[in-house]
């Protein structure tokens, strides 16, 4: 994760290669080609490489996927990782897990022709649309391109919505007596020093969500985020804010009990902690609904790229996306999978609940939001 912005307090990496390992043994070049001699590099789809099994033949011969910025516990991408490992044979490398996505697009373009260069990126919204313009993002639609809803995927096929979530509220129910469901609950002075965010919304995908969704839920929009804005201003003013950054271990000491999050996240909280004495109830409010998904796109210049394009039809296949959902993500396909019988009933069921159909701010609402916030975010609050 998120992200317009930082996933680390918001969406893979590994160095290496067995490319570079073959290389040195006087393998050859021909590993990331099918019988035909035809690179997996300019395949756009499967079936203009051969088709499946072809693909799976190239990857397990490159042997390698480079990924980075993907933690473990993050949307349950251990398990995606080990189950990708399992299925094909391949090892994926993972660099730098708690970077950002800024982090990402520097590995792209300062090792562009390099085996250490990332096959594959996990992207926030606003990182996909800049890194497509600047052409670092490959073409390639998997299996199931035609079920991403609308408006979460390039056109052009260079990156598309894999899972996500919306704003969230977490509470300790051990420690707050009555736990907050709406940004206008936040309000109450029986919540004083107690209301917290995953870092800075100049730094943090999610602070900055919260940021949005505190707009949607006093008058705003994607347009107009200073509501928001002048929401943490009042929380600063009666002191219900706390600095604090939340983590697992500021929950857990009673520093932050009360925190804004994506809902994945809040509700990995929920499992994680319960061992810890913490009653972790999380909720979205419906006063002030804002999802964000994170992309997943193929370095134009992947030094994989038939493990590359594996790594994508893995996690659109059904069993990728329902490890996201068992991580409290919510896949971008989602929706074909309920109508299709293949959605994991239970993982689902245990969502934090929401209601409506996600919308999204377009690319330049994003950056306007962005700069809004650079400019107004922790100004001194006058008493």
């Amino acid at each position: 994760m998120p992200e317009f912005l930082p996933r680390s307090v918001v969406i893979a990496g590994g160095l290496v290669a067995t490319t570079l390992v073959l290389s040195a043994c006087g393998a050859g070049p021909d590993a990331s080609t099918n019988a035909d001699g035809e690179s997996a590099a300019t395949a756009i789809t499967a079936e203009d490489f051969g088709g499946m099994d072809a693909l799976v033949k190239a990857a397990k011969a490159e042997g390698t996927l480079n990924a980075i910025a993907l933690p473990r516990d993050w949307a349950n991408y251990g398990a995606l990782i080990d189950g990708f490992e399992k299925k094909y044979g391949i090892k994926v490398k993972v660099e730098n897990p708690d970077g950002a996505s800024q982090d990402e697009l520097n590995a792209v373009t300062s090792r562009k022709g390099k085996d250490t260069a990332p096959d594959v990126l996990d992207l926030g919204s606003s990182f996909a649309y800049t890194a497509a313009q600047k052409n670092l993002l490959a073409q390639y639609m998997v299996t199931d391109f035609i079920d991403i809803p609308d408006g979460q995927k390039d056109t052009m096929s260079r990156w598309y919505h894999g899972y996500g979530g919306y704003i969230s509220i977490g509470c300790d129910a051990h420690r707050v007596k009555t736990c907050p469901t709406t940004f206008k609950d936040l309000l109450k002075p029986e919540y004083k020093g107690q209301v917290a965010l995953n870092g800075d919304p100049n730094k943090s995908g999610s602070a900055f969500g919260s940021v949005y969704a505190a707009a949607l839920a006093n008058g705003g929009s994607f347009d107009y985020i200073q509501p928001g804005i002048d929401f943490f201003t009042k929380l600063r003013k009666n002191g219900n804010y706390t600095p604090v950054q939340s983590t697992g271990a500021t929950i857990v000491k009673g520093r932050t009990p009360i925190v804004l999050d994506w809902d994945y996240l809040n509700a990995r909280y929920t499992d994680k902690l319960k061992s810890r004495g913490v009653d972790w109830q999380v909720a979205v409010p419906e006063d002030g609904k804002f999802s964000e998904y994170y992309s997943q796109a193929i370095n134009e210049n992947a030094p994989h790229p038939a493990a590359a394009r594996l790594w994508q039809e893995y996690l659109y296949s059904a069993e990728g996306q329902n490890l996201w959902l068992k991580g409290y993500a919510r896949p971008a396909l989602m929706a074909a999978m309920e109508k299709d019988g293949t959605i994991d009933k239970t993982a689902a069921a245990k969502l934090p609940k929401v209601s409506g159909t996600p919308s999204f701010p377009s690319e330049a609402q994003l950056g306007h939001a962005k700069d809004d916030i650079a400019q107004g975010w922790g100004k001194p609050v006058s008493r």
